[in-house]
C-alpha cells in the first residue's frame, strides 16, 4: 500500500513546541479538582483494611445523622441499580473471569477495595462521616503472593473455583522438543518483576450529575478514553449510550492508570441519582495507592535454545501474571502482551509459551505504559545476553544475526503480531556509534583503572503501536473496537477545526493534529484549533488514547480527510477563479493560480461561498458547507522499534547504582515534531529506569501493603536521573497514511532489561545475572555478595 503522505510539508518534521503550553504555563488549565458545577455535592470512599473477609454488617446510621451528609452508599444499596465492572480483555479461551461490583456487597479480596461512599456537602464531613461507619469484617486466609496462591492446599479467593488460576493460554510453533534437543547451548533463567504503579501527578477524580427527570448521566472525568467509559457507564447502568455524555478536562498525567474504568465513576454516579445533585468524586494520593491500577507484576521463567554460531532455534517458558483479588478493566491484557512479544525483534523458528493468570489478595491488575511489553523486553534480551556470555560471542552480533533483515518484512513472529517494516541493524548499529562518539568506551577503561565498577548496557526493544486493527484486536480478545474517526471542517471564515475523539495528556496531540492539518490544507498553523475530550460534540475512537494510538491512528484519519477536503476547496476555488483546479496551489491559506500569485482567493472566500453566499459562487454540484469526517481502521499494527545503550556506575560496597549517561536510536517512522518524539522517549525512559532502580508496591504475607507514600515507594527525581540523547532514523509504516509509528511507550520498554544489562558488564569479572527488578541496593549487594563468595569459594 502506498503510504499516503501531506503535499506539503512546511509543519510536519519540523521541531514545535506545544500549542498547549502557554495556557499550561500561565495558571489557566483547568483539571477535574478545578471543576465545579451548581449544587455539587462531594464525596469520600471508605476502603477495607483487610485483605480478605466476609462483611457481617454495615451499620451507617451514624454516618448518616451527621450534619451536612446527604447520602451513604453500601454495596448492597449499588448492586440494586448497577452490574458488575466491565473486563474488555479476554484474550483466554474459558478464563474464569473475576468480576466485581464497584462496591463490595459480602466480601472483599484485598486492602483498599471499597465497601461504602459517603457524598455531603464537602470533602471534609464525607471524610469524618467515614469514620463513623462500623463494618464488621470476618477475617478468611489470605493469599498474599504467587507461590502462596499457587500452592496445592492455598485458600481459594473464589469458592466455586477449583484453584486460584483464573486461565492459562499456551502458543506453539514449530517444534519446539527437537529445537531444544537439536541446540548446541541452551540458558535459561527466572526472572522477577515487582508490582508497580503508574503515580500519575493528578490521581484520579469525576464529577457525575444524574439528571433523573431527563433520565441523563453528564460525568467530567479524568481519563483517557471518554468513548470507552461512556460505553461502559452504559453497560453497567443498562443506559442508553446517547443519554450518557462523558468529558474530559485537562489531564494531570495518565500513563494508562487513567485508561481503565474505575468503580469511582459508578459510585459517584449513583450518589447523584440518589441525592438528585452533582457529585465529585476524588481519590487522594492513600486512594491512589491501593485503588488505581497496578501493574507490573509478573514472574517470567523462560529458556532459549541457540546453536554455537549465535543463530535463536527456539524459545520456551511460561509467564505468570500476579492478579489481584478481580480482574480490571483490561484483565489479563497486559500479563498476555508479555507472551504475545516475548520473542521481541528476533527470528524464532520454533516456540513454546504460556501465560497464566493467579488471583492473589492485592489489588487488581491494570495498564501503565508499555503494558506487558517491558516484560517480554525482560525475557528475550536478558537471554539474548546470557547466551552471547556463554558462547563467548559479542553481544550485540548475537543480536544482528537473528534479527529480519529489511527484505522480510512484513514479518510474522509466529504469535500474534506481524512487524510492517524495520532496519533493525541500522538502527543497533547507529546506537553503537553513538557509544564511541561519545566516548562511552574512554570513559569505562580510565574508570577500571581507577578501580571503579563501570558498564555499558544496551537492549533492543519493538513497540507494537497503532491498536489496531478492530477485528484482529476482537480475535485476540479486546471486546471494543479500535478504529479511530475524526472530523475536520473549516467554517464561513476559512479557520480549521479538527475534532477528535483522542484526548490530550501531555503527549502534544493538538500539537500533532494541528500541523497535519496545516500541512494537509496549506494554512497557517494559528489558523487550526482541536478539540477534543466531549463525547456529544466529539467523533467515536474506538480504544481511547493508548497503544500508542493517537497519531498513527488520528493521525492518518486526519491525512486522508484533509486531503479530501483541501480538493473540495481547490474545486470551489477553481470555480471562483474560473479555472481547473490542477492549476491552483493553497500556500499559507491562499489559493492561487501556480506561477501567477496575483490571481488568488482566500480561504475565508471559499468558506463564504460554502457557507453564506452559495449563489454563483458554489458550483451547483457541490455540496454546502467544508467538512470530512474520516474513519481509520488499519490493516495492521505498526511496530517502531530502538536500540539503547546505558552507562552506569556500582558501588560494590553499598550496592548503589549511579546512572552517567543514557541514547536511545529510534524508529517510528515519520517524525512529525521531533521535539515532542523526545519527550516522549525520556519521559518513558525516566519511568523505566525507575521501574528498575527503585519502584516496588510491596505486600506483607497478610496481604497488607507497606509502601503507600512516596516515602517508601521511590520515584527518580533529576538527581537520580541521567542525561539523555535520542537520535532518529525514519523507517515509514507502509500501511499508515503518513508511515507514523507510535512512540508514546518506546521509552519504558527496554529500561529494566538495560539497567541489568549495564550492572552485569560493570560487575563481569564476578559473573553477575541480574534477575530481580527493581534491583535495589540490598538486592544487588546480596548478588555481589553471593558472586564474591563464590570465586573465593
Amino acid at each position: 500500500m502506498t503510504v499516503t503522505e501531506p503535499e506539503q510539508r512546511d509543519y510536519v518534521g519540523t521541531r514545535m513546541r506545544r500549542t498547549e503550553d502557554p495556557r499550561l504555563l500561565a495558571g489557566r488549565g483547568q483539571y477535574i479538582d478545578d471543576l465545579s458545577v451548581p449544587r455539587m455535592l462531594e464525596a469520600a470512599v471508605l476502603r477495607s483494611p483487610m485483605a480478605h473477609a466476609r462483611i457481617v454488617s454495615i451499620d451507617v446510621s451514624k454516618a448518616l445523622a451527621l450534619p451536612g451528609v446527604f447520602d451513604v452508599l453500601t454495596g448492597a444499596d449499588l448492586v440494586k441499580v448497577a452490574g458488575l465492572q466491565p473486563v474488555i480483555w479476554r484474550p483466554i479461551p474459558d478464563q474464569r473471569i473475576a468480576q466485581m461490583h464497584a462496591l463490595a456487597a459480602d466480601r472483599v479480596r484485598w486492602v483498599g477495595q471499597a465497601v461504602a461512599a459517603v457524598a455531603a456537602v464537602n470533602r471534609y464531613v464525607a471524610e469524618d462521616a467515614l469514620e463513623l461507619i462500623e463494618v464488621e469484617y470476618e477475617p478468611l486466609p489470605v493469599v498474599a503472593d504467587l507461590d502462596a496462591a499457587l500452592a496445592e492446599d492455598a485458600p481459594r479467593l473464589y469458592d466455586d473455583w477449583p484453584d486460584n488460576v483464573s486461565g492459562s493460554l499456551t502458543y506453539s510453533v514449530g517444534d519446539i522438543e527437537q529445537a531444544f534437543a537439536e541446540a548446541d547451548v541452551v540458558v535459561g533463567e527466572t526472572f522477577q518483576h515487582a508490582r508497580a504503579l503508574g503515580c500519575p501527578i493528578e490521581p484520579r477524580g469525576c464529577i457525575a450529575t444524574w439528571d433523573s427527570f431527563a433520565d441523563t448521566l453528564e460525568v467530567w472525568l479524568s481519563g483517557q478514553a471518554p468513548n470507552l467509559a461512556r460505553d461502559l457507564l452504559g453497560e453497567v447502568f443498562d443506559l442508553p449510550v446517547h443519554r450518557i455524555r462523558v468529558r474530559t478536562p485537562d489531564l494531570g498525567g495518565g500513563f494508562g492508570n487513567k485508561f481503565d474504568f474505575y468503580g469511582e465513576e459508578v459510585m459517584a454516579a449513583v450518589l447523584s441519582r440518589r441525592t438528585g445533585r452533582p457529585v465529585k468524586l476524588l481519590e487522594d494520593r492513600a486512594d491512589s495507592f491501593v485503588a488505581t491500577s497496578h501493574s507490573r507484576d509478573q514472574r517470567l521463567v523462560y529458556e532459549m535454545a541457540l546453536r554455537s554460531d549465535g543463530t535463536i532455534l527456539g524459545l520456551r517458558g511460561t509467564a505468570y501474571g500476579v492478579l489481584g483479588g478481580a480482574l480490571g478493566t483490561v484483565g489479563i491484557g497486559p500479563p498476555w502482551a508479555s507472551v504475545a512479544n516475548c520473542m521481541g525483534p528476533y527470528k524464532i523458528p520454533n516456540i513454546d509459551v504460556t501465560i497464566t493468570g493467579v488471583m492473589t489478595n492485592r489489588a487488581p491488575y491494570g495498564s501503565y505504559r508499555g503494558w506487558g511489553v517491558p516484560k517480554a523486553n525482560i525475557v528475550h534480551e536478558r537471554l539474548v545476553e546470557l547466551a552471547a556470555k556463554k558462547l563467548g560471542m559479542d553481544r550485540n552480533e548475537v543480536r544482528k544475526k537473528n534479527f529480519p533483515a529489511p527484505e522480510e518484512f512484513p514479518f510474522f513472529t509466529g504469535v500474534a503480531f506481524t512487524y510492517d517494516s524495520g532496519r533493525y541493524a541500522d538502527c543497533l548499529d547507529l546506537a553503537v556509534s553513538k557509544v564511541e562518539e561519545l566516548g562511552w568506551l574512554q570513559r569505562q577503561a580510565e574508570a577500571r583503572r581507577e578501580g571503579r565498577s563501570v558498564g555499558i548496557g544496551y537492549s533492543f526493544h519493538i513497540e507494537p503501536s497503532a491498536y489496531g486493527p478492530s477485528r484482529i484486536l476482537n480475535l485476540v480478545g479486546l471486546q471494543h473496537s479500535g478504529f479511530d474517526e475524526e472530523v475536520v471542517r473549516i467554517d464561513s471564515t476559512g479557520k480549521v477545526t479538527v475534532y477528535s475523539g483522542q484526548i490530550n495528556m501531555g503527549q502534544g496531540t493538538h500539537t500533532i493534529y494541528a500541523q497535519l492539518a496545516a500541512d494537509g490544507l496549506g494554512v497557517p498553523l494559528d489558523d487550526v484549533t482541536v478539540v477534543t475530550g466531549d463525547t456529544d460534540s466529539c467523533p467515536y475512537t474506538g480504544y481511547g488514547t493508548g497503544g500508542s494510538r493517537a497519531a498513527t491512528l488520528g493521525g492518518a484519519a486526519i491525512i486522508r480527510g484533509t486531503a479530501r477536503l483541501k480538493a473540495k476547496v481547490l474545486r470551489i476555488a477553481s470555480h471562483l477563479l474560473e479555472c481547473s483546479p490542477d492549476d491552483l496551489e493553497i500556500v499559507s491559506g491562499r489559493i492561487g493560480v501556480k506561477g501567477v500569485p496575483e490571481r488568488s482567493v482566500t480561504m475565508r472566500d471559499v468558506g463564504d461561498a460554502a457557507y453564506r453566499r452559495l449563489n454563483g459562487r458554489l458550483p451547483e454540484d457541490e455540496t454546502a458547507t467544508l467538512e470530512e469526517t474520516d474513519v481509520y481502521d488499519p490493516e495492521n499494527m505498526a511496530t517502531s522499534y530502538g536500540m539503547s545503550a546505558l552507562l552506569l556506575e556500582v558501588d560494590r560496597e553499598t550496592g548503589s547504582v549511579k546512572l552517567l549517561d543514557y541514547l536511545q536510536a529510534h524508529d517510528c517512522g515519520t517524525v512529525i515534531n521531533p521535539m515532542l518524539v523526545d519527550g516522549q522517549l525520556a519521559g518513558g525512559a525516566a519511568q523505566a529506569l525507575g521501574g528498575a532502580l527503585l519502584e516496588e508496591l510491596v505486600y506483607d504475607e497478610n496481604g497488607q501493603l507497606r509502601t503507600t507514600s512516596f516515602m517508601d515507594y521511590l520515584l527518580p527525581t533529576a538527581m537520580e536521573i541521567p542525561n539523555f540523547h535520542f537520535y532518529h532514523q525514519e523507517t515509514a509504516a507502509p500501511h499508515i497514511p503518513g508511515g507514523m509509528k507510535g512512540v508514546g511507550e518506546a521509552g519504558t520498554i527496554a529500561g529494566v532489561s538495560l539497567v541489568a544489562s549495564a550492572i552485569d558488564d560493570a560487575l563481569h569479572d564476578l559473573d553477575v545475572t541480574v534477575t530481580r527488578f527493581p534491583v535495589t541496593p540490598p538486592r544487588l549487594l546480596e548478588l555481589i555478595r553471593s558472586a564474591s563468595a563464590s570465586d573465593e569459594a
